[in-house]
């Protein structure tokens, strides 16, 4: 359902009301902002725009609105439905439809309709066919009554299966057992004792112990924990087991205390009826509630873990979207290989390929590499090269090692990039239709080259759940990670905003107001008529209407417009009130933009109205101040541990710089340069107890790091952030591990520069 189709019907004042009371946030703000919505504002509109409205709501609070007026829309799609039912069978009474009409979530109105809903044949729907319900009713009413034979006795009927007392009997104690187990206040008190001391146990499944899959499930073969403390990622792991085949899972309460949160409800006497009763309650526990209860525990709980780890992700992707962009510079980016060569393309400041070829800078003979640093050094100074990108794969580090012996001045940085997902855009659609004549390889490099200059622009391009920042991502519930990634990058990329004359429209699909074919339209557009002059000129584009353009021009930037606000995030709808404020000032709107003594004189009280307040002023004299500032952080050059390439080169004890690739609930990964990522476990980020990673590390943060173990025949690297990390028990004894080992494998060593070959090749790429 889209944010379009809530409603502001007379549902929406109960609706409103609710979410206030719920959120903690005013019914003005929460109604102001459920009637944008209704327009067909934007999150980042409504929150950069419209902050009079809804009381400066941030874009959480905005989207909170927004998901709850969606979840209590289908509330009530719900609860009509099951009016609906029961009327058409006859059912509804006023009060089963005040009830209902009370229910205030999904959860109460489901325990509401339990008792009415249409059931397949059970075992009580059977006793009721053969005329057994008065029983369980004279059961129930008249539990201290001796002489049920005599009652049972009445209904014993071999037309309709019933031949003895005993049968008719234990026809009523399964009608009975089914008015327990659907009895709404049973199930909510029993629904609150799962909650609290439900526990979850994992076994291994018979004959699936040697198992070589089963071994990465080897710590849940017998596993027991609270539900209430499970982690995420432990649940979402041992759901990840029993779907694989190799673990049962069972969430459970002890019968007794079901039982005994049952029996004082509907058993009132220890005579022979009441007795009757009394099993009836055990068995419609043990045999109905409970299994129903662990089935709503384990949706309910995977639920609660889906929304973990799709925050998890959701936080990760959004660091990694706003990672510091090197800018528009000329860059030779390297997607390393060892066997086949290093795919490596340049490409100008617009990220246009100027050039591509294959290199064998990582491997191969003292020749090819040799031929390979002449061409290499040939490529920096044809196409004047500014950077050079190197993708984190394998060989990546030979990759660094042969580019910084070239000797390059230091105005050229060399930086390794995070290629996660370059592989899955080379061979994706928008990769062909942008460059169809080219190998994915080549595509792949090219994707490389653009993340360094902005990974923004680069990312949106790939599908968020082939970046790898995630935990469980394929586990959890798709819709509701698809909704929150694509939230996540819309907040991104509205918040650095879009150069409207540059962008590809896989960036431009994500601006607030615009979508798919707004975006091809305005490319199209932009093909057949040249750049945009100005934002004005954006309402020329086919099917792009006023709604669209209000949504969509604060967040575009036009460098080249002859109107200055036009490259800032001033919308268009204040223009006039900023060329007043020049005009008070006695200063043109050039002259407002650059000297700040002038900006200092705007007294912001003075143009409050109805419709602009202090927060909206306030924006807009910041924004005066650094028209369409980025707000990323500065591009920071990083580098990696020199000697220390592969895992077989760590040692217990060292310190090594790395940067953080994922975060995770259970710790952060992190990137050292040996083209395996150490786990930095929650316990060891920081001196101080941490309850979750997130508190410490960001995804793309550079951090230092100490090995605590190395386990190459698992591949597991476990790092430490702590002031002095607990070694020695891993070390065995040896202190001495800041030297990288000797190299294990069968390839050359990149000589160093002064050997023969390599210093020649130096020369001579300089001299081309």
């Amino acid at each position: 359902m889209s944010d379009s189709t809530l409603s502001t019907s007379h549902d929406s004042a109960k609706h409103i009301a609710l979410i206030a009371q719920e959120t903690g946030i005013s019914v003005r703000s929460v109604s102001a902002t459920a009637q944008l919505i209704a327009e067909g504002a934007t999150v980042p509109f409504i929150a950069r725009y419209r902050k009079e409205a809804t009381g400066e709501l941030d874009e959480v609070q905005i989207t909170t609105i927004r998901d709850s007026m969606l979840r209590l829309v289908d509330l009530d799609s719900r609860r009509t439905a099951i009016l609906k039912s029961l009327e058409e069978r006859s059912l509804l009474t006023p009060e089963l439809n005040k009830k209902i009409l009370a229910c205030l979530t999904m959860t109460a109105l489901e325990d509401a309709f339990a008792p009415f809903r249409p059931k397949r044949q059970t075992r009580a729907t059977k006793a009721k066919e053969r005329g057994l319900e008065p029983l369980a009713t004279f059961l129930l009413e008249n539990q201290s009554s001796h002489d049920i034979e005599t009652e049972a006795t009445k209904f014993i009927d071999a037309e309709k299966e019933v031949t003895t007392t005993a049968e008719a009997l234990a026809g009523a104690r399964d009608i009975i057992a089914e008015i327990v187990a659907d009895d709404a206040a049973l199930r909510g008190a029993v629904r609150n004792l799962y909650e609290t001391e439900a526990i979850v146990s994992s076994k291994i499944m018979y004959g699936k112990e040697e198992e070589t899959d089963a071994a990465k499930f080897r710590d849940y073969f017998d596993w027991t924990e609270p539900l209430r403390s499970i982690p995420s990622h432990r649940l979402l792991a041992i759901r990840r087991g029993e779907k694989d085949g190799f673990l049962l899972m069972r969430v459970d309460v002890p019968h007794e205390r079901v039982c005994g949160t049952a029996v004082p409800q509907f058993v009132s006497s220890q005579a022979a009826a009441g007795q009757q009763v009394r099993e009836a309650v055990e068995d419609g526990c043990k045999r109905l509630l409970m299994p129903s209860m662990e089935t709503e525990m384990r949706l309910n709980s995977k639920k609660i873990a889906d929304a973990t780890a799709i925050q998890v992700f959701a936080d990760n992707l959004r660091e990694l979207l706003l990672a510091s962009p090197l800018g528009q510079k000329r860059i030779l980016a390297i997607d390393p290989g060892f066997r086949t060569g290093c795919k490596t393309v340049a490409l100008d400041a617009t990220g246009t390929l100027l050039h591509h070829t294959v290199l064998h800078i990582t491997a191969g003979s003292n020749t090819q590499q040799y031929e390979a640093a002449k061409e290499l050094l040939t490529i920096i100074s044809k196409h004047k090269i500014e950077a050079i990108a190197i993708g984190n794969g394998t060989g990546s580090r030979e990759s660094e090692s042969f580019c910084r012996k070239l000797n390059l001045p230091s105005s050229i940085p060399v930086v390794v990039v995070n290629e996660a997902g370059a592989s899955v855009y080379s061979a994706s659609d928008v990769a062909r239709e942008e460059f169809p004549d080219l190998d994915l390889t080549v595509r792949g490099a090219i994707s490389i080259g653009r993340r360094l200059m902005d990974p923004l622009a680069e990312l949106v391009k790939i599908d968020p759940k082939a970046i790898g920042v995630g935990q469980y991502q394929h586990d959890v519930d798709q819709r509701a990670l698809k909704a929150s990634l694509d939230d996540t990058v819309v907040s991104a990329v509205n918040a650095v905003g879009v150069e409207l004359n540059t962008a590809s429209k896989e960036l431009l699909q994500y601006v607030s107001g615009l979508n798919r074919s707004l975006a091809e339209n305005i490319v199209a557009h932009r093909a057949a008529n040249g750049p945009f002059p100005s934002r004005e000129a954006l309402k020329q584009v086919p099917r792009l209407g006023d709604k669209a353009f209000e949504q969509a021009a604060g967040f575009l930037r036009f460098a080249a417009s002859p109107h200055p606000l036009d490259s800032s995030a001033v919308h268009p709808e204040r223009y006039a009130l900023v060329e007043q404020m020049a005009a008070d000032l006695g200063c043109t709107l050039h002259e407002l933009l650059t000297k700040p003594e002038l900006r200092q004189k705007i007294k912001a009280e003075t143009y409050v109205t109805a419709d602009v307040g202090l927060p909206t002023l306030k924006d807009i004299i910041a924004e005066l101040a650094k028209p369409g500032r980025d707000p990323r952080k500065q591009f920071e050059l990083f580098s990696f541990a020199e000697g220390v390439e592969k895992p077989s080169d760590l040692k217990v004890g060292m310190k090594l710089p790395g940067i953080v690739t994922n975060v995770t609930a259970f710790g952060a990964f992190v990137d050292v340069g040996v083209h395996q990522d150490g786990l930095v476990h929650v316990s060891q980020l920081s001196d101080q107890f941490v309850r979750d990673a997130s508190e410490v590390v960001k995804v793309g943060q550079k951090v230092q790091v100490t090995v605590t173990e190395v386990d190459l025949e698992r591949k597991r690297i476990a790092l430490s952030m702590k002031s002095k990390p607990d070694t020695e028990r891993r070390a065995g004894g040896n202190d001495r591990g800041n030297s990288p080992a000797p190299r294990r494998d069968n390839r050359p060593a990149t000589p160093a520069p002064g050997n023969d070959w390599f210093s020649q090749a130096v020369q001579q790429g300089k001299k081309r």
